[in-house]
């Protein structure tokens, strides 16, 4: 049975604050969570939001996403961030947080709804492929600065 959440965008820095150990647990370079508040509301204003699921009080995932253009999908929503707290896998809430994502895309008259995950992350790319999303291309990175 699915638990009763509440999801809605963080828009504040106390619920931004109290983000901060679920991020962790899919980000665990980052170690502040005053630079992560300063980090987050930074990319807001890039447009980036963060929707977070609310259970008995307490945040227990997240999904960050920003909606863009570009000539390969047009406009679309690509999603940077989706965590749900390791206690709570296959509760559903994913699916949840991905379909709010989602309806964000839907409502804003995307194209594309886009997020990449690591090669070595089977488990993600089950869940993503039982999600309705497909395996369209490989993303590569160049670190820059040490």
């Amino acid at each position: 049975m699915k638990p009763t959440v509440e999801i809605r965008h963080i828009d504040n820095e106390t619920d931004l604050e109290a983000s901060f150990p679920v991020m962790q647990e899919l980000r665990p370079h980052l170690q502040d969570s005053a630079a992560y508040v300063v980090q987050v509301m930074h990319q807001h204003t890039q447009g980036y939001r963060l929707l977070a699921a609310w259970h008995d009080g307490a945040i227990v995932g997240l999904a960050g996403y920003r909606l863009q253009d570009n000539l390969i999908y047009g406009r679309f929503v690509y999603v940077d961030d989706l965590i749900v707290s390791a206690s709570r896998h296959g509760s559903g809430i994913g699916e949840q947080l991905l379909s709010a994502a989602r309806q964000q895309a839907v409502a804003a008259q995307c194209k594309h709804f886009v997020l990449d995950t690591g090669l070595q992350n089977a488990l993600a790319q089950r869940f993503y492929f039982r999600q309705g999303l497909l395996a369209r291309g490989m993303h590569f990175v160049e670190p820059l600065l040490n």
